[in-house]
């Protein structure tokens, strides 16, 4: 059922407890558990505690969080010698996560803290509404633990219609003047190095995007990054870019460009976080008033 349509008692209902829950267990202080660590730190730290050699990618799908926000966080967790990170034989883009003796003390720690702020929670109910809320808390795991749809990326060998008919959205969607002829994406698509991918969330088309090769050496652009309005909130834009650079790796690219404009805040935001930094003008937009590009040997994943 799509978000517009969702009883506004069930929504107001959710948020309230949202509100409730995360006052009550401190979610909302600069320290978790007043603490030396992030709320987000300090679940790095237990996941990778629980699943030793687990990989960056691992856990990026596990939290739902961003690559690059991802990369910054377990660097600084390494130079704080809480972790080491060993390359996988199997993937020499990966590398496998563990923790160092001070990180096990940290998480031990941790976990003792936890222990005693949800004693002390439960310690002020009785035991018929102890049993009650872990119940509640038990179902309501349940209920969210159904799998959503699976999200695929998909580079296209050809140009397709579900492919024309999303890029048709996004250009009424940010009101693009100059727009790609069928001819000219087929021809794009032909090229080497260029190349468009869709994303689905099972079989229904959910965003898109492009990446065109530069005139400048060794450099791409890219281009035409959309996610349909209902799909937003699961990280498909992350996915989508992750494609493409991965992409510009495998084909020895080494300056991913692109172009927005200051309206777009959540798009120059991600592409801050992934790395992408302010450049000179390189296209003839007129559209465009920020111009970026991102190193891939240096940037961020």
């Amino acid at each position: 059922m799509p978000a517009d349509t969702l009883p506004a008692q069930q929504v107001s209902a959710i948020r309230e407890f949202n509100r409730l829950y995360t006052a009550r267990l401190g979610l909302l202080r600069k320290k978790h558990l007043e603490g030396e660590f992030s709320l987000t730190e300090a679940r790095l730290l237990y996941e990778i505690g629980a699943h030793p050699h687990i990989t960056a990618s691992s856990l990026c799908t596990t939290l739902s969080l961003d690559r690059g926000y991802i990369s910054r966080l377990l660097a600084a967790l390494t130079r704080r010698k809480l972790i080491h990170q060993v390359p996988s034989r199997s993937d020499a883009r990966e590398k496998l996560l563990a923790l160092t003796g001070t990180g096990e003390e940290s998480v031990a720690r941790l976990n003792k803290q936890s222990d005693t702020q949800i004693e002390r929670i439960l310690s002020d109910l009785d035991g018929k509404d102890r049993d009650s809320l872990v119940a509640a808390i038990a179902e309501a795991r349940r209920i969210l633990s159904v799998p959503a749809q699976e999200i695929r990326i998909v580079q296209l060998p050809r140009l397709s219609s579900e492919a024309l008919a999303i890029l048709e959205e996004y250009y009424e969607a940010v009101h693009v003047i100059q727009r790609d002829d069928p001819a000219a994406l087929q021809s794009l698509l032909d090229e080497p190095a260029s190349a468009m991918w869709l994303a689905y969330i099972g079989n229904q088309v959910a965003g898109c995007v492009v990446l065109r090769t530069l005139a400048i050496s060794r450099a791409a652009e890219c281009k035409r990054l959309y996610v349909r309005p209902a799909a937003r909130g699961r990280h498909i834009a992350t996915l989508l870019m992750d494609a493409l650079e991965e992409h510009s790796r495998n084909h020895q690219l080494d300056w991913i460009y692109l172009d927005t404009y200051d309206e777009l805040k959540s798009a120059i935001t991600l592409y801050e976080r992934r790395g992408y930094e302010c450049c000179d003008r390189y296209n003839d937009n007129p559209q465009a008033t920020l111009f970026m590009r991102k190193h891939l040997r240096t940037g961020a994943p």
